[in-house]
């Protein structure tokens, strides 16, 4: 049985945790002693020391007849006391940090992005080169409020490409994919509010999320799209604000939105507010062409964003967001609030890159290095009964289930012990029901080290 001082401090570290994670703001009255007895199943003689404790701490105060309240300033924000507590092998922060922070020589098929040498440098040094022999102003001055009026012309055009209709003034630049979410978030959000996700979904999405104290919904993933009978059942049950995926290239899967289930998809959003952000990130590793939802809607419930991170460079950011004028003047606004301006000198690189006469050369040689390492990738995996969920026709990503009875989060910890950094699948799964899954990153598996590493650690789990 539990010592009364360890449930004492139980109660205790329950109250500071919410504290903590913002769920109790300063002058929330705090359950009664009896409601957190009975919560906790503990005493009430144990509460009331809790609490008496907390006061004298200056955590909470008591007012007589009236009950306990906190006090003093909001917490700092601090995102690993938001949610349930995780293995640091399946949280995304953690698993974010370990691949920015890894040591020369770490191996990291679990990561998001290319190689370095799998970039297109050439064209990068090209356009530095460029801005370095010229007075231009993209060197020194902030950058006008929506981003250089070139670079969301040729937005436009490229979107037009995919058939959504937009003009230059319904695009803004931004500082990244991340930072463009993180703007609709601030625009669109209310903590509390409801956001469906994709599961699984990129790990990144369910930190961002936490940060806007938001309640995260997971819509299991079928390689067509989202499950649409429990997408109509959400809808109905929690009347979310948000619904945030990839339509090409669905990051971790692979798989590419289906054009029947994206019509249904918009009709079922039709009688709510529901307002779907659309990141297509991953749009020039596509070589078969995907149906969008900001097309078939024609930007009126569906905002369109991207970045450049993956395909241009992860170091030189730029990204951008095309929505409705009216909500585009409103974002600028909230931009100018949060940042002031945008990077001016950044962007004009990523232009110039993309406009560069070998960017496209480049992009058919990095398809057909995808396409070979996805196939040399998949083999060396099913010989080691590690099986693809499909075999998707683009990009970087395998989303890969274990043999019987493997643990990834398991085989994570063993294989980072041999310098190998793997991304388990319940970091992409609000369900935390993708145990047995893996996200390989085809283009960062070229080492056999990799695949020793893996059998290795297969095997520790026998």
């Amino acid at each position: 049985m539990a010592r009364a001082g360890t449930l004492i401090e139980s109660v205790m570290k329950d109250i500071e945790s919410k504290i903590t994670s913002r769920a109790y703001l300063p002058n929330t009255r705090l359950p009664s002693v009896r409601a957190q007895a009975k919560a906790m199943q503990v005493s009430v003689s144990t509460v009331v020391e809790a609490y008496d404790r907390l006061v004298a701490e200056g955590c909470i105060v008591s007012r007589p007849g009236a009950g306990f309240y906190t006090c003093g300033p909001i917490a700092p924000l601090n995102l690993t006391h938001i949610g349930p507590t995780v293995a640091r092998e399946i949280d995304p922060l953690w698993v974010s940090r370990e691949s920015l922070e890894s040591t020369p020589g770490s191996l990291m098929p679990g990561c998001g992005w290319l190689p370095s040498e799998w970039f297109y440098q050439s064209g990068i040094k090209r356009a530095l080169r460029n801005l370095a022999r010229t007075h231009s102003l993209d060197l020194t001055e902030y950058a006008p409020p929506k981003g250089s009026q070139a670079f969301r012309h040729f937005l436009q055009r490229r979107m037009l490409n995919h058939n959504i209709e937009v003009t230059a003034e319904q695009i803004m630049l931004t500082e990244s994919g991340t930072h463009a979410i993180d703007l609709i978030g601030r625009f669109l959000l209310s903590p509390g509010d409801t956001v469906l996700v994709d599961d699984p979904c990129y790990f990144n999405f369910h930190a961002l999320l936490k940060a806007h104290r938001v309640n995260i919904i997971g819509i299991p993933y079928t390689p067509n799209g989202p499950d649409l009978e429990r997408f109509a059942q959400a809808i109905k049950d929690y009347n979310p604000r948000l619904y945030i995926t990839n339509s090409s290239v669905h990051n971790p899967t692979g798989a590419h939105l289906a054009p029947h289930v994206a019509h249904k998809l918009l009709t079922l959003t039709q009688a709510s507010e529901l307002v779907i952000v659309e990141d297509d990130i991953f749009a020039d590793l596509e070589t078969t062409r995907s149906p969008r939802l900001a097309a078939l809607d024609g930007l009126n419930h569906v905002i369109e964003i991207g970045s450049f991170s993956k395909t241009v460079s992860a170091s030189v950011r730029c990204g951008y967001i095309a929505a409705r004028q009216d909500w585009i003047e409103q974002l600028v606004d909230l931009k100018i609030a949060t940042s002031f301006s945008g990077n001016r000198l950044d962007s004009e690189i990523v232009l110039q890159t993309l406009t560069d006469s070998g960017y496209r050369k480049h992009m058919d040689k990095l398809h057909n290095w995808l396409a070979k390492q996805r196939q040399s990738t998949t083999k060396k995996l099913v010989n080691l009964g590690i099986q693809p969920w499909i075999q998707p026709k683009d990009g970087m990503f395998l989303w890969c289930q274990l043999p019987t009875g493997k643990n990834a989060t398991q085989l994570a910890r063993d294989c980072l012990s041999k310098g190998v950094v793997l991304a388990p699948g319940n970091v992409f799964s609000q369900s935390q029901n993708a145990h047995d899954y893996l996200r390989f990153n085809v283009a960062q598996c070229t080492d056999q080290k990799i695949f020793d590493v893996l059998a290795w650690a297969l095997d520790q789990q026998r």
